[in-house]
């Protein structure tokens, strides 16, 4: 006898983690870890933290040119950074 109802897999687990509320957690986890692969070795290499509050990723970077720049970048890297994890976890970011 065969199901109608049959999901896959991935399906059960993110239906899963939703319910226990750990998705969002875990989204901003692969976003933060995302950033040196998103932003590439150059830029990774002036960031000294990244962290998540309120859907702002915060990147703390030691060259002041390079935080100017990236500045005027925000809105490039919001939509790389969200389609490099296929879904809407953050709205902006922050240089500091």
């Amino acid at each position: 006898m065969f199901r109608k109802d049959v999901k896959n897999i991935k399906e059960l687990i993110l239906r899963n983690l939703r319910v226990q509320g750990l998705e969002t957690p875990l989204l901003q986890k692969r976003l933060i870890e995302a950033w040196p692969v998103v932003a590439g070795e150059a830029i990774n290499r002036y960031t000294v933290n990244v962290a998540i509050r309120n859907q702002t990723l915060y990147v703390h970077l030691t060259n002041s040119a390079l935080r100017a720049d990236l500045s005027m970048q925000r809105s490039e890297y919001v939509k790389r950074l969200n389609e490099h994890i296929g879904s809407q976890v953050i709205t902006d970011i922050r240089f500091n």
